[in-house]
C-alpha cells in the first residue's frame, strides 16, 4: 500500500512517515514545495513530491498539515485525491491565557473535510504527540481512529496499529471527530500543567 503523507515536512508529518516507513509501508512525502519534500524524504529513504503528485499516486492519503492550512489543502486536492481514503490528524485548537480549547465551530475539521472532498474521510491519531512518534520507540499508547466508511476506517485502523504498542481503536462514526480533536486540547492542557508528555490508554476493553 502506498500512503501519501500531505505536509510530511512538518513536525507530526515526519514523525508519521517515518513510523510508517520503518513498518514496511511505502510511503511518499508530500509538501507544497517540491525541494521541501525531496529533503526530508532523502532523510528518512523514501520517496517526496509534491501535495499534488503525492496524492495523485497513492492509496491513502494522510493529512497532515496544520489544521489552519488542512481545509484549503483538501480543497487543493480535491482532484488529485479523487476517492482515495483520507485521514485527517488535525485538531483545530483555540489557545488563549486560560488555557487551550477546541473549536467554536459546531463542525469537526475532519467532517468540514469531508464535505470538500468526494473521498471517504477518517479522523485519528490525535491523542499521539509528534515527539513520541518520532522518539527511538513507538510510543505505548492507544490511537483511536473514527469514520463512516467501514473499507476506509479498516485501513486506517491497520496504519494506526503500525504507530504504537497500543492498540489501534475504532472510535465509532465520523461525528466523533469533534470530541477526538477535542481531546488534543485536553492531552495539551496536561503537558503544559504536568510539564510532562501524555497520552491515552483505555482500560477495560477485552
Amino acid at each position: 500500500m502506498r500512503v501519501a503523507v500531505v505536509g510530511g515536512t512538518g513536525p507530526f508529518g515526519r514523525a508519521l512517515a517515518a513510523r510508517l516507513h520503518a513498518s514496511g509501508l511505502d510511503i511518499v512525502v508530500g509538501s507544497r514545495d517540491a525541494e521541501r519534500a525531496a529533503a526530508t524524504a532523502l532523510d528518512l529513504d523514501c520517496a517526496g513530491e509534491t501535495n499534488v503528485e503525492a496524492a495523485s499516486d497513492a492509496d491513502f492519503v494522510i493529512l497532515a498539515v496544520n489544521a489552519e492550512a488542512a481545509l484549503d489543502t483538501a480543497r487543493d486536492l480535491h482532484g488529485a485525491i479523487g476517492t482515495t481514503p483520507v485521514l485527517s490528524v488535525a485538531s483545530e485548537l483555540r489557545f488563549t491565557k486560560d488555557g487551550v480549547f477546541p473549536s467554536h465551530g459546531a463542525l469537526s475539521l475532519a467532517e468540514q473535510i469531508q464535505a470538500v472532498l468526494d473521498a471517504p474521510v477518517l479522523a485519528g491519531l490525535h491523542s499521539l504527540a509528534a515527539s513520541s512518534l518520532g522518539a527511538d520507540h513507538p510510543p505505548d499508547e492507544d490511537a483511536f481512529v473514527c469514520g463512516d466508511d467501514p473499507d476506509a476506517k479498516a485501513l486506517g485502523l491497520e496504519l494506526a496499529g503500525r504507530l504504537t504498542t497500543g492498540r489501534a481503536l475504532d472510535a465509532g462514526p465520523l461525528a466523533s471527530a469533534r470530541a477526538l480533536e477535542g481531546l488534543t486540547a485536553v492531552i495539551v492542557n496536561l503537558n503544559r500543567r504536568y510539564k510532562g508528555h501524555a497520552g491515552i490508554r483505555v482500560t477495560g476493553l477485552a
